[in-house]
Order: C-alpha cells, then sequence, then structure tokens
C-alpha cells in the first residue's frame, strides 16, 4: 500500500477557487476519514485522489510517485460512490466481477476473488438475483464488493452509506468497520456524518471551506478541537458556546457567565487575559449531581426522553441556548428552574475573534 501524499492541491473552476492548497500526508494502511459540512471540498479532495477531477495545482504522490496526470485506470485504486451505479440486467455476480472481465483476469481467479468477497459481506446467497431483487442495504453492499474485488492498493470511499435509512447505516457502519479489520489496505472514506467519522476513522480530517481545520484521532478531535468550528462539528448533542468573561474571584481566574462560574487554570488564564472569551461545554459534561462539579442554573425548554438517556434543552437568564446529556432515571418539566453540576476540567474556553481553543 503506498503512502500518499497531497501537496498544495489546488482546484478551481474559472476564478472561483473551491480547494485552496491543501496538505495531506496519508499514511500506509491506515483508514482515513475526511468529514465536514455540505460544499467543505472532501468530496472534491476524494474525486482529484480519485483522478476524477483534474488538479488545478499543486501534485498528488503514492509512494513519492506523481500521479496526478494518470488516468483512475493507472492510480490502482477502487471506489465506492454514494449511488450504487450497478448494471440492472447483470446479476450480483456479474456486476461485481465486470472490471476484472475487462483486465481479462482469468476466469478461475475472479470466481475465488468474487467468492471470497461475497462471504466477506454476506452477500454470497445473492450472487445470481438481479440488482431489483435486492434491498438498499445489500445493494450498498454489491458496490463495495465490485470495488473489493479489483484488490486496489487504495479504497476510496464518497458518502456511501447516506441513502441507507438511520437503522441500516448503523449495521453497515458496523460492518465497515469490520471489514477494516480484515482488509489491510488504505481507506479514505468521505461522509458529513461526525458519527459515521468517529466511529470509523483511525484518523479523521475535519474541512472547512476546503481547508483543513484539524486532524487527529477521533478522541483528540473530541477532547481537544483546535478551534470553534471542530468543536461545535464534532460531537453530538453538539457543544454549548456560552460568551463569557475572564474576573478575578478570590485571587482566582474565574470564566463567568449568567449562571455559570468556572474557575480558569492559570496557564489558560494567562493566555486568554485580554481576550473575549467562548465557554465550550459538553453536554455530557453537564451532571444532576457530581462531585467537585460548579453550579450551573437554567430553566428547562424541552425533555427529550431517549431511552438510556434524556438530553434537556435548556436556558440561561440571558437566554443563552444549553444543552444538557443526563441519566433518564429522572422526569423533567418545561419551565422547571434547575442546578445543575459541571465538570470544571472538561470545560474549554475559545478566543471570541479568532475562534481558536485557549
Amino acid at each position: 500500500m503506498p503512502k500518499i501524499t497531497l501537496d498544495g492541491v489546488t482546484k478551481r473552476y474559472g476564478t472561483l477557487e473551491v480547494v485552496p492548497p491543501l496538505d495531506l500526508h496519508l499514511e500506509d494502511g491506515e483508514f482515513t476519514v475526511l468529514v465536514g459540512p455540505s460544499g467543505c471540498g472532501k468530496s472534491t479532495t476524494l474525486r482529484m485522489l480519485a483522478g476524477l477531477e483534474s488538479i488545478s495545482g499543486g501534485e498528488i504522490y503514492f509512494d513519492g510517485r506523481p500521479v496526478s496526470r494518470l488516468e483512475p485506470r493507472d492510480r490502482d485504486i477502487a471506489m465506492v460512490f454514494q449511488d450504487y451505479a450497478l448494471y440492472p440486467h447483470m446479476n450480483i455476480a456479474r456486476n461485481m466481477s465486470f472490471a476484472l472481465r475487462l483486465a481479462k483476469v482469468p476466469a478461475a481467479e475472479i470466481e475465488t476473488r468474487v467468492q471470497r468477497v461475497a462471504q466477506m459481506l454476506n452477500i454470497g446467497h445473492l450472487l445470481q438475483r438481479k440488482p431489483a431483487e435486492l434491498s438498499g442495504g445489500q445493494r450498498q453492499r454489491v458496490a463495495m464488493g465490485r470495488a473489493l474485488v479489483r484488490d486496489a492498493s487504495t479504497f476510496l470511499f464518497d458518502e456511501p452509506l447516506s441513502n441507507l435509512d438511520a437503522k441500516l447505516r448503523g449495521k453497515m457502519r458496523t460492518e465497515l468497520a469490520e471489514m477494516r479489520g480484515q482488509l489491510r489496505k488504505n481507506m479514505v472514506y468521505v461522509t458529513h456524518d461526525q458519527v459515521e467519522a468517529m466511529t470509523l476513522g483511525d484518523r479523521i480530517v475535519v474541512m472547512n471551506e476546503g481547508r483543513i481545520q484539524q486532524q487527529g484521532t477521533p478522541e483528540e478531535l473530541f477532547k481537544k478541537p483546535a478551534n470553534l468550528f471542530v468543536a461545535g462539528f464534532m460531537g453530538s448533542p453538539t457543544m454549548n458556546f456560552i460568551p463569557a468573561d475572564l474576573q478575578d474571584v478570590g485571587g482566582a481566574v474565574h470564566a463567568v457567565c449568567e449562571g455559570l462560574r468556572v474557575p480558569v487554570p492559570a496557564a489558560i488564564a494567562a493566555a486568554a487575559k485580554g481576550r473575549e472569551i467562548i465557554i465550550g461545554v459538553r453536554p455530557s459534561s453537564i451532571h444532576v449531581q457530581r462531585e467537585g462539579g460548579v453550579p450551573l442554573k437554567v430553566r428547562v425548554v424541552v425533555a427529550e426522553y431517549l431511552g438510556a438517556q434524556t438530553v434537556l434543552a435548556t436556558r440561561l437568564q440571558d437566554g443563552t441556548e444549553v444543552l444538557a446529556e443526563l441519566p433518564s432515571g429522572r422526569r423533567f418539566s418545561a419551565g422547571e428552574d434547575l442546578t445543575l453540576q459541571v465538570a470544571p476540567e472538561e470545560v474549554l474556553l475559545f478566543d471570541r475573534g479568532t475562534g481558536e481553543r485557549l
């Protein structure tokens, strides 16, 4: 498997620059997820990597070899698209083997590869059916199987689960994660769903407006987001952002807002001096009771019962909305005033002007 490097890769349509110079290094055998909102440039980046879009500047390297001028068939990649794009007149076995037959691979080897991949994806019993006879999830497995039988060095996935319903997406995420453990290949996966990103990725690359905002492991992005965009994009329910001021309280610096006062470590206080700040609190960092917590005074607006958890939509006295993710053992009522507890060590501070985490 090659090490893949995008060195200053740019994409322009006329005078419109949709991907500014992009630098990215993908390690050998890594499952990398490109994630971000619609229009952030993630699919365009994937298509440039595949050779389906020409690059406007920079270079793409596979193991130090420039490939941006190579045709897609010469890059040793296989791609799974959002649309299944199966041939309706062919059965599943012929759909999966189509590229191999074009490449004149021996029939015995084709049969071996198709059977092996079909068993991996649990579609061995479907090989003689036509696409119209399959469910959406089964068709997506076939689309993945068509890529996997090629035994390419790198597999590219462009939002392959977005056409499936929520329950089936969850099942397919699990199967993808299991498949990743069986295949020692480079995998680059594009999605707008941060749950998919955190479930599947060895490394997540968060993009916005064509630029990389941050890259790292799911835990790094969740616990140490680089800026307000990453903090708000990663995690569900989304992080709470509360404008606050720095104040000296009893000789120690605190971040203070309506209904909440959080002590600030000395190093962060020094970095935040003279800046306008925003407090970042994840809903999971808010508790009904917690030893060592700091009080948060809110009024309940809506209580969403989700089974094991209840998500409270609340407001501070100044109208700022705050989400809290709590165990569902207690019932909450709209209009109820609560004093909850915030874990101070999990509170993040951001520069209100630049959006960077302090």
